[in-house]
Formats: structure tokens, C-alpha cells, sequence
């Protein structure tokens, strides 16, 4: 693909998801010279395009040299403001603004996508992030129809994703303010974790986790959606999804557990849990919650784990938790089933304390 996002013939690959497009205003987002015309209008076009955006769960910048206050104001009155994350609006290279804007969202370059009418300005982007894809403006109106902006699914999480990140960034300034030790922190957001068994609306979600997560992925395995649905239907296993909230909003699903419970052992086949909630000790807690689950049931506890590139967080977890590889005569029909890369990690539970710093919401799994 060239970095104008103009796919050649003879080289068409399929083009990574954009997770964020950057906006340029000034006869981009909408018709006119702010600094030049106060009466910009924005197409209605241009409109639809932004809330189809939005509603696939893309993220949407701005990056524009203007006033900041004038032009903020103005996407206020035409009622849009809410529906753009990090707006860096000044007068510095715009190639500084899209990079800001990346890091802000720990997004990769190869997800974001910048649009802008001059030719000089998406040129400047592309010379200092040539993996950023650039848009010229009479490319908005077809933007929804491109297969980079075209995510395969629609989830619950990905209609509010723009929410969440923006309840993500006002918990991120309180936390910056706040004085005091971090568990202190964490109870004055009265969070709530609810642990439950996916219905057929959230198979969508569990996918989307299996295939997001990594340096909390405990395998790397991506169950499909085919996968998944045999796996709810067997009375062995449980599919269960981990969400969270706090008065800040919701995080969405946060978690996925692959659970296949046998009379003398429960294999947790897969444990993957959101990045994003790794300070909020999500890990944690869900594994306490398990071992506590599989003491009252009197069964012991086997844990599949897959060492990647990425994942040491995740081992991390299970060793601190207590797992082992002490070998024990309950998990001998497991190894054959787990594959020579897949360890099958061991342990003894002991019934858990709840916890400290969230509320949890959880069904019972012994019976």
C-alpha cells in the first residue's frame, strides 16, 4: 500500500485495521478557513462519516493549525467535539501531533491514519511516520467503505470504545493527582468486577480478546468463534467473560477463562486478561477468585502456559498465584492433550480472602 492509502494492483495485500484517524479541520473536516471565515459549515457527509467511525470503535483525533480555543469551540457548536480523543491543535508539525496522538493511545504508527487536504502537510506526516497512512480530503466520503476501516465485527465494547479511552484518560489525571499509597487509589474508584458464562452475544468479544491480548494471553491460542461455541455447549467446561467498571465508566470485557473442569482437576486452558487493567490487579483477583472456586469444590488446579515473546507478565501471574511445575498424579492425562510447547502448570488450592480493593461479582462453578 502506498502511503497516500491507495492500494496497487500489482502488490494488493489485505491493509491492518486503522485504529485511529487523525483529523485534519481546515477544509477537511468541514468547508473553509476558520481563521479566515468564522461560518465554516460542516457536510452532513462529513458527519455520518465520523459517527460510522465511531461506531465501528475507530478512534478520532484532530490535528490542526488553528487556535485552540476558537477551533475547539467551534467543534462544540457543531456538535461533534465529544467524538475526538486527544485533540492537538496549535501551530507545531503536524507529524509531532499524529506521533503525540499514537503514543497517547499506545498505539502502533501502522494503525493510525491521517487525513488532510494539503498535499505538503501529508507529505511532511509520511517523510517523519512513513507507517502512518495518509488520506487526501476528497477521500472522506469513502472512507467507511475501505476494508482498513472495516473491522469484521461490531462488539459492545467496540460502539463505546471512544468512552471508554475517554473515561480512561480522566481516571489517568486522577490517578496523577492522587496522593497516597495505590490501594487507597484503587477503592476510591469503587470498582466492580463481574465474572460470568458468555452468551451468544459476547462469543464476539471472547474472539476479540483471544486475539488482542498478548502480554496477558497465558497460550497465544486464538479460539474462533467455532471453537467457542462447542466449548459452551460441553457440560466438561466453562467459557466465562471478565468485565469492569468504576464511577468513571465502564472498561468493557477485560478477560476471558477456557475452564474444562474434570472430576479430580480443573484445566484452565486459557486465562487472558486486557492490558489495560493489569494496575488494577484484574489478574489477580480472577486467579484468587478460581483457586477459591476450586478449594471449595475440593479439586486441584492445572494451568496450560505458553511462553511467547511477550507474555512473561502472564507466568509472572501464575507463579505468584502458586502455581508450579511440581508434577502431580491428577494432571498425568493432561500433558498428552496440552502439545510439547505447552506447559501444564500445577496447583493445590487453598480457600482464598476476598478482595480489598474491588467488588466482585461471580457465579459458582463446584457442582
Amino acid at each position: 500500500m502506498r502511503r497516500d492509502g491507495i492500494v496497487s494492483e500489482q502488490h494488493a495485500e489485505p491493509a491492518a485495521l486503522v485504529k485511529c484517524l487523525v483529523w485534519d479541520l481546515d477544509n477537511t473536516l468541514w468547508q473553509g478557513t476558520l481563521s479566515e471565515d468564522e461560518e465554516v459549515v460542516l457536510p452532513e457527509s462529513v458527519r455520518e462519516v465520523v459517527l460510522a467511525l465511531d461506531a465501528r470503535g475507530i478512534l478520532q483525533a484532530v490535528a490542526s493549525k488553528n487556535d485552540h480555543d476558537h477551533a475547539w469551540g467551534k467543534l462544540e457548536k457543531l456538535g461533534i467535539s465529544e467524538y475526538f480523543v486527544l485533540p492537538h491543535i496549535g501551530w507545531g508539525p503536524k507529524s509531532e501531533s499524529v506521533r503525540s496522538i499514537a503514543d497517547g493511545l499506545a498505539f502502533a504508527p501502522r494503525t493510525i491514519a491521517f487525513i488532510d487536504d494539503q498535499p505538503a502537510e501529508r507529505a511532511e506526516v509520511a517523510y517523519h511516520l512513513p507507517d502512518v497512512r495518509c488520506y487526501s480530503a476528497d477521500q472522506v466520503a469513502s472512507l467507511a467503505s475501505l476494508p482498513e476501516f472495516s473491522p469484521p465485527v461490531s462488539t459492545v465494547d467496540s460502539r463505546r470504545r471512544r468512552r471508554m479511552y475517554q473515561a480512561g484518560f480522566r481516571r489517568e489525571a486522577e490517578r496523577a493527582g492522587f496522593t497516597g499509597p495505590d490501594e487507597d487509589f484503587l477503592r476510591s474508584l469503587d470498582l466492580v468486577m463481574t465474572i460470568g458464562r458468555a452468551t451468544d452475544e459476547e462469543l464476539t468479544r471472547v474472539e476479540e480478546l483471544t486475539l488482542r491480548t498478548s502480554q496477558m494471553n497465558a497460550t497465544g491460542v486464538h479460539y474462533p468463534d467455532a471453537a467457542l461455541r462447542a466449548l459452551m455447549s460441553d457440560p466438561e467446561h466453562e467459557v466465562l467473560v471478565v468485565t469492569m467498571a468504576d464511577r468513571f465508566g465502564p472498561h468493557g470485557a477485560v478477560g476471558v477463562l477456557l475452564l474444562e473442569k474434570r472430576p479430580e482437576v480443573w484445566r484452565l486452558k486459557l486465562l487472558a486478561t486486557s492490558c489495560r487493567v493489569v494496575s488494577f490487579g484484574a489478574g489477580a483477583a480472577i486467579l484468587r477468585w478460581l483457586i477459591d472456586q476450586a478449594a471449595s469444590a475440593g479439586v486441584h488446579l492445572a494451568a496450560d502456559f505458553r511462553a511467547t515473546d511477550r507474555n512473561r507478565m502472564m507466568e509472572v501471574a501464575y507463579r505468584f498465584a502458586g502455581f508450579t511445575d511440581q508434577a502431580c498424579a491428577c494432571t498425568a492425562g493432561l500433558s498428552a492433550a496440552t502439545g510439547d510447547d505447552i506447559q501444564c502448570l500445577h496447583l493445590e488450592p487453598a480457600p482464598q480472602e476476598p478482595p480489598t480493593t474491588l467488588r466482585l461479582s461471580a457465579p459458582t462453578l463446584a457442582g
